[in-house]
């Protein structure tokens, strides 16, 4: 997500960081790059001009020129109005004062929104502890109505759907039984075109002015573009929507919808989904995206991905192994496991700081951790206990087992090992780091 342009951005600031002294003319050469890389990634001209201006304005305003460490000042430059960009704050859903909250969700056909619908009442039901209901209000193309449905079925949430195609009554009904059993939002998923036309434009004005949902969201296929933000702004025009979703943000994508279309609408990006699975959406934080962008990392995030798949009480388990010495391939197989729990591997990269340019042009996927696995496997319970009694012909044995070789075989085994001493010295350094703590705390000379 937003490599290239991260890349190109990060080049023409480090320019600078290489000067002894900043003038005026580079940086004009330094703007003028950062504003080349942007419209490379498709960002719209006049949000790429206002943007470069402001960053200039304020560069030359701001006694950069004469700062003790320029290069570091104007990069903190380019993360504020990058940050101001993309929406200065988070903005939360609305939730309607009595319930049901309804949210409406309108785009394009192709867009993701019905995948969308899922991954929302996945999150408002996981993370908001809500009780959502699905509309089925796509009645056009049968294959809707049933994705919608094997979606709910996964997350367990119910979905409304009638036989007539009556969009309108749809959404009316689904919010008329939402109240009846208690639940406290209705999800609508609509239907769209290939393009933007008046019937679809008219039929979700219709629903709109039928149920007056709470919180109306424009999905939008990070992958169109241009297309992207223009299509936003007409349907915005006619049903003026409250937030943004991006969708397929981890696809071939340069960017340039996510970085214009706040500026273009003047509306809030809610949401970003980075992958097919239900849990591959996430609230977007306009200063966490900067953040990425710029090759800082999103640690925030990354934090607290882990937080939801290790608890407390694991953690210790896992450091009382560490510090006995007893951490084994049987342990190391479920770090991988809740790894993968945690989203897209490439994505989770993208959040550590500086780690995407060291795995630049390297194939990162699901598949990644697969051979691993299959290695791990393919042992006895005796062997992931200790890999030492792996001798020759064990490996072999393994390897034909596995479908690897002896020395991708090898090469784990070398990088466990290599991680398990990582892992007992960052142990010990957080157990001192405990101790110093507690003697700072000790009531010295009292």
């Amino acid at each position: 997500m937003f490599e290239d342009l991260s890349s190109k951005i990060e080049s023409a600031v480090q320019s600078l960081k290489g000067q002894a002294r900043i003038t005026d003319v580079n940086i004009a050469e330094t703007v003028r790059e950062i504003r080349r890389a942007l419209l490379d990634a498709d960002v719209n001209l006049e949000v790429a001009r206002k943007f470069t201006a402001d960053i200039k304005d304020r560069v030359m305003g701001a006694d950069v020129l004469k700062s003790v460490n320029p290069g570091q000042q104007f990069t903190k430059i380019v993360y504020d109005e990058m940050v101001k960009m993309l929406g200065d704050e988070r903005v939360d859903l609305a939730v309607a004062a009595k319930p049901p909250t309804v949210i409406l969700i309108a785009g394009l056909q192709g867009s993701g929104k019905t995948t969308f619908a899922g991954k929302l009442a996945r999150y408002l039901k996981k993370e908001n502890n809500r009780t959502p209901i699905l509309a089925a209000a796509d009645v056009y193309r049968p294959a809707a109505i049933n994705q919608l449905k094997t979606l709910a079925s996964e997350i367990d949430v119910p979905v409304y759907s009638i036989a007539q195609k009556d969009p309108v009554r749809v959404a009316k009904e689904a919010v008329s039984m939402a109240k009846s059993l208690a639940l406290d939002t209705v999800i609508i998923d609509t239907a769209g075109r290939l393009h933007v036309d008046e019937q679809m434009m008219n039929e979700v004005a219709e629903i709109k002015k039928a149920v007056e949902p709470d919180e109306i969201l424009f999905v939008v296929d990070a992958m169109t573009g241009q297309d992207a933000v223009n299509t936003a702004k007409a349907f915005d025009e006619t049903i003026n929507f409250d937030g943004v979703v991006m969708t397929k943000l981890d696809g071939d994508t340069r960017g340039g919808a996510a970085l214009s279309i706040r500026s273009v609408v003047e509306k809030p990006i809610k949401f970003m989904s980075t992958g097919e699975k239900l849990d591959a959406l996430s609230p977007f934080y306009p200063d966490r995206l900067a953040k990425r962008i710029l090759g800082m990392g999103d640690v925030v995030s990354l934090v607290e991905k882990a937080q939801k798949e290790f608890d407390e009480e694991q953690a210790e388990k896992l450091q009382k192994k560490i510090r006995s010495d007893s951490f084994d391939l049987e342990d190391f197989k479920e770090q991988i496991q809740k790894i993968k729990k945690m989203g897209n591997v490439a994505d989770l990269v993208g959040m550590i700081p500086g780690a995407q340019k060291a795995v630049e042009n390297q194939e990162i996927d699901e598949d990644t951790f697969k051979p691993i696995i299959a290695i791990i496997d393919s042992m006895t319970p005796e062997e992931r206990r200790d890999p030492s009694i792996l001798n020759g012909s064990r490996r072999r044995r393994i390897a034909k087992g596995s479908g690897t070789t002896v020395r991708e075989i090898n090469e784990l085994m070398k990088q466990f090992e290599q991680m398990k001493k990582m892992m007992k010295t960052m142990s010990k350094m957080s157990k001192m780091g405990r101790a110093m703590q507690g003697l700072k705390n000790l009531p010295l000379g009292r």
